[in-house]
């Protein structure tokens, strides 16, 4: 969509008018013009008229023109585009913080460029969004509800996302049915709790880099996402090559399942994406950021151009008195 267009566009049309107008305006003027050429002298006219209105009185009518040409733009509606929250307000991040995340295929580790990440997209949320936090390896934790407060949710990010949060097994069924517990029974702080509007829905973020090994399944979640009217939009992150350390079985690789991510995403009309870099990441995380709870609105300015109009007319008015003693 352009950033300005009109809801009625035929309604230009009326154009026309003022442009007839300026038309006559100009032939009136030339013809007085050479009527008063034929029947006098122009040393004869300067002392009959020495002061005559001149350019005043064609600013007053120019003045009468701009004033109809601004209300019929204004009679066309006119629009611009503009960014406005949907009624998706919530957005629960589910990290995941099993022990594959320790690989380092991803410079510094897949967790630490997740926690960099995640403050990227804290960064890009619009302000009155409220993001909660879920963490899962073998099971989910609830961090922090959705909140308005973003620095709240940063501080939680950065002090319970690194190396001594990593755990066994990926639950990542656990932590999106988590994360619509979180949604469905949220209140909204602000610095006072406030229910969420009856309206209000919301948006489950899933940044992993396997498949689920324990708990509920991806279909069930999916199945019961999808009850709930809330898309899960999936980050496969990493790369096939990682790798993890075992003191007992020695490098285990540890590749990234897209597939079931991406079929987690699809069930739910979430998207799905990859990022084998910290910097794609953080580039998901803000463009999601800035895409999953904005969306592109027209806004009428109409009145904006019928003031203009209004304004234009008390002008033309104005100067009309001043000068000439009469409205035109």
């Amino acid at each position: 969509m352009s950033d300005f267009g009109f809801l009625s566009p035929a309604r230009l049309l009326i154009l026309a008018l003022p442009i007839a107008l300026v038309i006559g305006y100009l032939v009136l003027q030339a013809r007085r013009r050479r009527y008063a050429v034929r029947f006098t002298t122009v040393e004869m006219l300067d002392e009959v008229a020495p002061d005559r209105p001149g350019w005043r009185r064609h600013l007053t009518a120019l003045g009468l023109v701009m004033a109809a040409v601004v209300a019929t733009i204004a009679f066309a509606r006119p629009v611009i585009a503009g960014e406005t929250l949907e009624s998706t307000q919530l957005v629960v991040l589910a990290i995941d913080t099993s022990i594959s995340m320790e690989a380092d295929d991803v410079s510094p580790s897949r967790i630490d460029a997740a926690r960099e990440a995640a403050a990227v997209f804290l960064d890009a949320v619009p302000a009155g969004v409220a993001v909660g936090v879920v963490t899962f390896d073998g099971t989910a934790r609830h961090l922090i509800s959705p909140t308005t407060r973003i620095d709240s949710v940063r501080r939680v990010i950065e002090g319970a996302i690194d190396h001594g949060s990593l755990g066994e097994g990926t639950a990542i069924g656990e932590a999106v049915f988590l994360g619509i517990e979180a949604i469905e029974g949220s209140s909204v702080g602000t610095g006072e709790e406030t229910p969420a509007s009856d309206e209000a829905s919301g948006t489950i973020v899933v940044l992993s880099d396997g498949e689920t090994t324990m708990g509920r399944s991806n279909d069930e979640a999916a199945d019961a996402a999808r009850s709930a009217g809330i898309p899960v939009h999936t980050i496969a992150f990493g790369t096939d090559a990682g790798t993890i350390q075992d003191p007992f079985e020695g490098e285990i690789p540890v590749p990234v399942n897209e597939e079931a991510l991406a079929e987690l995403a699809a069930e739910t009309d979430g998207k799905a994406m990859t990022a084998v870099s910290v910097e794609q990441l953080s580039q998901v995380y803000e463009d999601l950021g800035r895409s999953v709870t904005v969306e592109r609105e027209q806004v009428e300015i109409g009145d904006w151009f019928a003031g203009a109009a209004l304004g234009l007319l008390c002008l033309a008015g104005l100067g009309s008195l001043l000068w000439f003693g009469r409205l035109p």
